[in-house]
């Protein structure tokens, strides 16, 4: 990914000189009142599995499973923060990154359901001034373009400029205006519809239209996806100072990919707090199984709209990979459908393989959108414990 090229470069060629530690401590302590299956069958072999990889370097784990067999599990293992080795529990809230996507989508067809959102409509008649300013040719990308990522508009985090300006300004929280200022005046990168490439610009552009047609796309979701499952371990811009909740994991990064781990939690949180739509969220791994078996057993959406969200568009190598907030993955035969998400201080998976009827949420506190030994963990870790889920 280009993204990650460009970012690992300037990581070394700005912040080389001037380490800074981004310290902050924070009170993990909490309690979870979820009900798992302590005798969950699988259960030691992924406690074993994530203590493997602790010990191996990763700072903390935590995941969440639910089969129709067995119920409910939950386990964590390694440190939540590694400076007073408060440890990692089931009940922190963790970075959803990308995962966020998937919410977002949600939103967008109950809109759609509710007969507020033409999923054809070109975006331009939605996005308010200024923000339909500072996009190319906005007339020819419809909404269903951005849901699954065909619209051809430029990805903000891609632009040198915008990386240059988030690591030399580590704790600025930029505003969507901003974000589309590094993408002004440039062309799309291919014509709307054409072929898909996938683009986080997409995702706060719905955001900013669920903006102009609810007043406040934060407040919808939680109105109409967190609340009517009562996922009250997720926050998602409650508050301006929603990433302060003490049961927030630190965050941590190898910043000159040496093998050794710094605590960037303030840049992680400033950087989570600048985006809406593409990321943003953060939550309980068990919150995540509920979100995610809500909507596959129909709770949110009707199931024409579940559907779209399964109506897959092929990668260039014309292989299935994308829907609505949703990708297509294979795993040893075994087909899933779900979300990754990768941050500068954190990374995880959610996954939904229908055959077994089998959901899984795992999540890290270490970077994994740059290339690290860290980064190679945590995806030998999920490769590990679906392998063990999926024997």
């Amino acid at each position: 990914m280009k993204y990650i090229l460009i970012i690992s470069l300037l990581i070394l060629l700005i912040t080389g000189c001037t380490p800074e530690p981004f310290s902050e401590p924070v009170d993990s302590t909490c309690v979870s009142s979820d009900p798992i299956n302590s005798g969950y069958s699988g259960s030691e072999a992924l406690q074993n599995l994530m203590n493997k990889y602790t010990r191996l370097g990763l700072p903390g784990v935590a995941m969440a499973v639910y089969s129709p067999q067995e119920g409910f599990w939950a386990g964590s293992s390694g440190y939540a923060k590694i400076e007073d080795k408060t440890p990692m529990q089931i009940c922190q809230l963790q970075y959803l990154q990308s995962v966020t996507k998937t919410y977002m989508a949600v939103a967008v067809l109950q809109l759609y359901e509710a007969g507020k959102i033409d999923l054809d409509q070109s975006i331009s008649s939605y996005l308010p001034l200024p923000y339909k300013g500072y996009l190319t040719d906005s007339e020819k990308i419809t909404v269903r373009m951005l849901l699954n990522h065909t619209s051809g508009v430029n990805e903000y985090t891609e632009d040198p400029g915008y990386v240059t300006y988030l690591l030399q300004h580590p704790r600025h929280t930029f505003t969507s205006e901003e974000l589309l200022g590094f993408i002004k005046g440039k062309p799309l990168r291919f014509e709307p519809g054409a072929k898909y490439q996938y683009t986080n610009t997409n995702y706060m552009l719905l955001a900013l239209v669920v903006d102009a047609i609810t007043g406040d796309h934060a407040g919808y979701i939680r109105q109409h996806i967190l609340a009517p499952l009562h996922l009250d371990n997720t926050l998602y811009y409650n508050t301006p100072d929603y990433l302060q909740d003490p049961r927030l994991v630190n965050t941590y990064w190898d910043r000159f990919g040496t093998g050794t781990l710094e605590n960037n939690s303030v840049m992680q949180k400033a950087n989570v707090s600048s985006m809406v739509g593409d990321d943003g969220m953060v939550a309980t791994p068990l919150d995540v199984i509920k979100f995610t078996k809500g909507l596959m057993e129909g709770k949110l959406l009707k199931p024409s709209s579940l559907a779209l969200m399964k109506t897959w568009v092929n990668d260039q190598v014309n292989k299935s990979t994308y829907g609505m907030g949703l990708f297509y993955y294979e795993q040893g035969g075994h087909v899933a459908y779900g979300h990754g998400g990768a941050g500068l201080g954190a990374g995880c998976a959610m996954l939904y393989f229908p055959e077994h009827g089998l959901y899984l949420f795992l999540a890290t506190n270490v970077g994994t959108v740059t290339e690290s030994t860290f980064a190679g963990l945590a995806e030998s870790l999920k490769n590990e414990v679906l392998e063990a889920l999926l024997h």
